[in-house]
């Protein structure tokens, strides 16, 4: 199958909330199929459809047991708290300590157009969480305090001039 560019900080795409899917048919089925590709290239955990400048509530994830295909999330359920050195493809090379609720329920539709429950304790949890926020136009630096979002933005800053983009292991 066929990979996308992924879309980076700054494309005003990543700021939009995606619209829900209504119709689960074969054109999505394959841009599932391409977006599971694109996610292993990069390479990520996780991949929200507006990264690849489609706007629907749709995203892929792989933390070691196989791709899944998550349509229409809905966050149910939301306990602890857990701080990981989190990275995204849309911003790339950087990581940052982000603390997150540790076990996140979300409800959804897979592929199927089956209604299914994912409960996903630490990294799980934080994937589901991660592309949660791609889907409501949220990114990463928007979870940052105001003093290191400043700081963020200069590393990003002296990336896009001197032209390294380094892919952290963290990626969602």
């Amino acid at each position: 199958m066929s990979t996308f560019p992924i879309r980076v900080f700054g494309d005003p795409v990543l700021k939009q909330r995606a619209r829900e899917i209504s119709d689960i048919d074969g054109a999505l089925v394959r841009l599932v199929s391409s977006m599971i590709d694109t996610m292993y290239d990069a390479p990520g955990t996780g991949l929200a459809a507006p990264q690849i400048g489609v706007q629907k509530r749709l995203f892929v994830y792989d933390v070691g047991e196989g791709p899944v295909t998550v349509i229409n999330p809905e966050l149910i359920e939301q306990s602890g708290e857990w701080t990981y050195d989190e990275g995204c493809l849309s911003i790339p090379g950087l990581s940052f300590d982000i603390v997150r609720s540790k076990v996140n329920t979300v409800k959804a539709l897979n592929l199927e157009g089956e209604e299914v429950v994912i409960e996903g304790d630490e990294l799980l949890g934080r994937v589901l969480l991660h592309e949660l926020d791609h889907l409501d136009g949220v990114l990463l630096f928007d979870r940052l305090e105001a003093d290191d979002r400043k700081r963020a933005m200069r590393m990003l800053r002296e990336q896009q001039l001197t032209g390294t983009t380094a892919r952290t292991s963290h990626s969602l």
